[in-house]
């Protein structure tokens, strides 16, 4: 599985630009997928030096990326402020994700059992009629 994973706040604490203290369990994780046969892309809105940063952070600490940023590690960095980078990964993990970061041992076992995929069950949630407005949310702000 190709698995893109985010540095700020989800291997490290926020503290952008500096490197945050250590997300426990993060970097452990990610080499144990990674020895599991996973593709581990960093996905990060850093770039230039403070790319560099977060990528020399993981590797003193045992672990390199599949490819940073792109793809494949041979893709080189056409980034110009201007283009989007798009990933082709199937799962993204994320502290930024609609409910946040869960745990990641709970992260370890969606991926490890082939959960990641699923959807979320329902189970324990009330389900109720909600009433719907004549217009849409669309239609009401632009009118």
């Amino acid at each position: 599985m190709i698995i893109a994973v985010d540095f700020d706040g989800t291997i490290v604490e926020h503290a952008y630009p500096a490197i945050g203290k250590p997300i426990p369990f993060a970097i452990d994780t990610l080499k144990r997928l990674q020895k599991e046969g996973h593709q581990i892309i960093l996905w990060s809105v850093r770039e230039g030096q403070l790319l560099k940063d977060a990528v020399d952070y993981c590797h003193e600490r045992g672990f390199d990326f599949f490819a940073v940023n792109s793809n494949f590690p041979e893709e080189t960095e056409i980034h110009d402020g201007n283009t989007a980078r798009k990933l082709t990964a199937e799962v993204f993990i994320d502290d930024r994700n609609l409910g946040g970061l869960p745990d990641w041992g709970i992260i370890y076992q969606m991926i490890h059992s082939g959960n990641a995929l699923q959807p979320i069950p329902r189970e324990g949630i009330i389900e109720q009629e909600i009433p719907r407005p004549k217009q849409s949310f669309l239609q009401r702000l632009f009118s």
